[in-house]
């Protein structure tokens, strides 16, 4: 029995996850960049949980778990908790020892709940947005916006008519649902499981899907997202999150927005030369009336390049779906929806951030 006990014994190990991570992994300049930026948020946790009392889980900690996921695309909480439990990279970065019991996961799914209610994603954003504007990573003058849909945590059986009394379905996991013949659209029909989640296709000839509408603003030096916004996939959302986005510059100098064609329209050229803001939107010649966008425009050589710039939110939005799991958001209502996706944007910028500083400045 000595020998047995010698020989655990010689399993642990007496060094901690800081000293086991080694000195140029990536996620090293990913953590003190997030804590520089959770630091800054201290005194938002003091005040959110001055009456409540601080969680079970302190916030900070929440946050780390949160990126976690996005960066390494863990698909859920459960194997979120499983994933730290067994990795002690992952201990170290969210700020657990090793012999630290990991959290169940709907105690961590609760107090995360808690954050989601405040701004807490945007200011994040921000810190991080911060911090690269200190290094001299972003541009005041230039930017691009663009939006994608994402897809709603909803299916299409919980997609039935407002004024109609639904009976209990037959088999409340998968009920048998008949759609055949019934013409179905937003103003007749809404969720069930998510009201704020409206049926949206990418183009014609494409499937519809209960979405939302998810937009990014993004300065063009490179490529960082510096705000976002979610909106109802109504067809209009695009560019009244355009407008809200650009209307939150700051500073009072000219700058210049790239954007693809859906932007071409007169209203949007107009509010935004009313906004000192110069459009640099590509011409979409074949609408009615030609094209908002004259030679006045794209005569300039800046023109051409926000043309060329502009092409980079695809990357981002590349990220977000793929990595960051915003392919299909598993979160509803608009609010939690808004929160997730502008927290997902402050982890592609930290990884952008990484890549950038690890080789000349703005060389990417």
């Amino acid at each position: 029995m000595r020998g047995i006990d010698h020989q655990q014994a010689d399993m642990y190990s007496y060094l901690s996850p800081e000293a086991r991570v080694r000195a140029d992994h990536p996620l090293r300049a990913i953590r003190t960049m997030a804590d520089q930026a959770l630091k800054s948020m201290s005194e938002r946790f003091e005040t959110m949980y001055a009456k409540t009392g601080r969680p079970s889980i302190p916030p900070e900690k929440l946050l780390r778990a949160q990126l976690i996921q996005m960066l390494y695309s863990v698909r859920s909480e459960r194997l979120l908790m499983e994933e730290i439990d067994y990795s002690m990279l992952y201990r170290w970065f969210v700020g657990m020892n090793l012999d630290e019991p990991v959290w169940d996961a709907t105690v961590f799914t609760k107090n995360r709940n808690r954050l989601l209610e405040g701004d807490v994603a945007r200011e994040f954003l921000s810190e991080v947005v911060k911090q690269a504007q200190v290094k001299g990573l972003t541009s005041d003058e230039h930017f691009t916006v663009d939006g994608t849909l994402i897809e709603a945590w909803a299916g299409l059986k919980s997609f039935q008519r407002k004024d109609e009394k639904n009976e209990p379905p037959d088999d409340p996991g998968n009920p048998t649902i008949n759609f055949h013949g019934e013409k179905r659209s937003n103003e007749t029909h809404e969720s069930t499981t998510d009201p704020d989640a409206l049926l949206a296709r990418k183009g014609s000839g494409k499937e519809a899907k209960l979405s939302y509408n998810g937009n990014l603003l993004t300065e063009n030096r490179n490529g960082l997202i510096v705000n976002t916004e979610v909106f109802p996939a109504n067809g209009l959302a695009e560019r009244a999150a355009a407008m809200a986005m650009l209307e939150k510059i700051p500073g009072n100098h000219r700058v210049t927005v790239g954007a693809d064609k859906g932007y071409d329209t007169r209203d949007f050229v107009a509010e935004c030369r009313h906004l000192q803001i110069t459009p640099h939107v590509a011409q979409n010649t074949k609408r009615s009336g030609g094209s908002a966008i004259d030679e006045r425009t794209t005569r300039h050589n800046g023109y051409a390049v926000s043309q060329k710039k502009r092409k980079r939110i695809e990357e981002c939005f590349g990220w977000l779906k793929t990595i960051a799991l915003m392919r299909k958001v598993r979160h509803r209502g608009i609010e939690k929806v808004g929160w997730v996706f502008t927290f997902a944007a402050a982890a592609y910028n930290l990884v952008r951030m990484r890549n950038l500083l690890a080789g000349p400045v703005g060389a990417a």
